[in-house]
């Protein structure tokens, strides 16, 4: 599997902006997947995740209101939609493929078997 995130970019405190993963491969939809990211300095943080249908998402505390994640199978891509954006959002966000079923929320970064190449979110105040 291989996993391109694209989308990001320099946006203002308060807008917008949605980033999308592109997988290859044919069982795209059998797979959960997630969105993490770094900022500068700090360990990579879980964001957002969602099972292999779309009818379960999950969120960090600190996106939550604020950020949705959605997928089309049909198109083998998953999105995060950011909207309020803070300066504390910049950072390179990866998006990850899980192959594997867990019963939780998938907030951890060894639940993932795939990893995008990450794309740079700068929010400017």
């Amino acid at each position: 599997v291989q996993l391109q995130a694209f989308g990001g970019g320099l946006v203002q405190a308060g807008g917008s902006l949605r980033l999308s993963c592109a997988a290859s491969g044919r069982t795209f939809s059998s797979y959960a997947m997630g969105w993490f990211r770094q900022a500068p300095g700090k360990e990579r943080e879980f964001v957002a995740a969602i099972s292999w249908s779309g009818g379960s998402t999950y969120y960090a505390d600190s996106v939550k209101g604020r950020f949705t994640i959605s997928r089309d199978n049909a198109k083998n891509t998953v999105y995060l939609q950011m909207n309020s954006v803070k300066p504390e959002d910049t950072a390179v966000y990866y998006c990850a493929a899980a192959t594997t079923y867990y019963s939780g929320s998938y907030h951890y970064e060894d639940e993932y078997d795939y990893w995008g190449q990450g794309t740079l979110v700068t929010v400017s105040s």
